[in-house]
This record gives structure tokens, sequence and C-alpha cells, in this order.
């Protein structure tokens, strides 16, 4: 029985009669690395507000590590973290006074952060202007400042919306070595991504997520099994499913219990 870190039922959002994300049911694995891919507007983003508690759905539940979201949402945020694809910090700190500032948020004990904080810097590559306001900062290490702020007090799950937006290729590098060893140590990574590569070489499972619905998830090779594509890339796959071509759309079984 996969020991489940994130859990979806019927989790729907609508916006009057458009529909964003429809009867979604996700079950997710504790340190687990799983990719979210959609074309824009399929609902990708839309799904992670409300499995952060940030959008409340139009019907559902999100369940954390065993707590309702919407029912305990200090104890459940407790748990998580979450970097969107423009982080919105606060530009009269340095960028070293807002990873303390979120730092003490989540009550993170002095030790450990002292022991964090310049390891995270250095891998990022911001220790030389960690004490710089943050208005000064390009977009990339703006993204690279929220990281290190969401990676600070260890949570158990972490939300990443286009995470290598703005990135440059030594800091995507070291972003995806952080997540594996701390997927290792069982913190559970949902990420959405434009870049299919990423999504293919390091996460555990895929979802595909088309005008908000699940319409494909599985390991790659699960995935590669749809229609006999053994030789398909991800992108291959992901340009099939998503094409809105009557036929096209499957959807896999949930396999391969992670704990």
């Amino acid at each position: 029985m996969m020991n489940l870190s994130i859990q979806t039922n019927d989790l729907s959002k609508y916006f009057g009669a458009n529909k964003a994300v429809q009867n979604l049911d996700l079950e997710i694995g504790r340190g687990e690395i799983f990719a979210f891919l959609g074309p824009n507007g399929a609902g990708k983003t839309t799904t992670i507000k409300m499995l952060t508690g940030l959008l409340e759905p139009t019907s559902g539940e999100v369940i954390l590590n065993g707590v309702n979201i919407w029912e305990h949402p200090i104890e459940a945020k407790k748990q998580l973290a979450y970097v969107p694809d423009h982080p919105n910090l606060y530009p009269k700190l340095t960028g070293r006074e807002y990873i303390e500032f979120i730092a003490s948020v989540y009550q993170v004990d002095e030790d450990e952060f002292t022991k964090d904080i310049n390891p995270l810097l250095d891998a990022f590559t911001l220790r030389d202007r960690a004490d710089e306001l943050i208005e000064s900062y390009s977009h990339g290490m703006k993204q690279k400042t929220a990281i290190c702020g969401a990676l600070i007090h260890r949570p158990e799950v972490l939300f990443l919306d286009e995470p290598t937006v703005g990135l440059d290729p030594k800091s995507a590098r070291e972003l995806k070595d952080i997540l594996t060893e701390r997927a290792e140590k069982g913190m559970t990574t949902f990420m959405s991504t434009h870049i299919l590569e990423i999504a293919e070489q390091m996460c555990d499972r895929i979802g595909i997520i088309y005008e908000g619905d699940l319409t494909a998830l599985g390991t790659m090779e699960e995935l590669q099994a749809l229609g006999e594509r053994d030789e398909s890339s991800l992108e291959d796959i992901f340009l099939e499913l998503t094409s809105g071509e009557e036929g096209i759309v499957e959807e896999i079984a949930n396999k391969g219990d992670k704990t």
C-alpha cells in the first residue's frame, strides 16, 4: 500500500461555466517526484493553487499526509512549501533576510537554519549577493531566492510551478540534485514544467492534463505503453495526448506503489 503524501478526490474547479479542472483523482506517494504537464491553460496552476490551499475548489478534497487542507489548513500548510513561476518577494529585504523570515515563520531551529543556509546559498550561487536588496535582483535570482526560502524549513511536500524558469543551467542542475537528495529522505515534490526533458529524466511519475481533464498518468514506461509507443519520447507522447484529436486520449492505471 502506497504511503500517500498527496491525495485528491474528485477535485474540480469551475470559473462560471468554464471548466478549469474536473474530477481530478491523484495519489502521490511519500518521497515521489511527480511532474504535472499540460499546455498553457490546461489547469496546471489552478490545480497547484488548490493543492496548496490558495484557491478553494468547487468540489472535491485535497489531503496532505492525511490532513484535509480545507478542514485543517494550518496543520496542512505547515507541511508544505510553494514556489510560483513568478515569485512575489519583499523587495526591501535582502535575500538573506527573506530566507530568515521564512525560516522564522516555520519556526526553524536556529542551529538547523545556520547549518542549511550557506549550502543553499552556495548551491544557487547567491552567497555573494545575499546581503543585497531583493529589488536589485534579476528574475532568475528572485527565483533562486524563493527556492531557498522554500527549502530552508525542509518541507514534507514541495510544490514548484515552472521551477526552472529564469534559472541558469548550473542552478537548474543543482535544483535537480537537491530534489533527488531530499526525495531520498522522504520529501515529496509536485512540479509543473514545460521542460519535458526534466520530467522525463528526474520524475518518478508523470501526469498529463488537457482542458482540465487528467488524460494520462504513470511512469515513463507506462506512458510509452499507451498505444504501443515504446520508442516514443515524452515530447512525442505529450503532443499526441494534447492534440485534441478524437480517440487519442487514454488513461492508464496508477501502478508502482512507492513508499
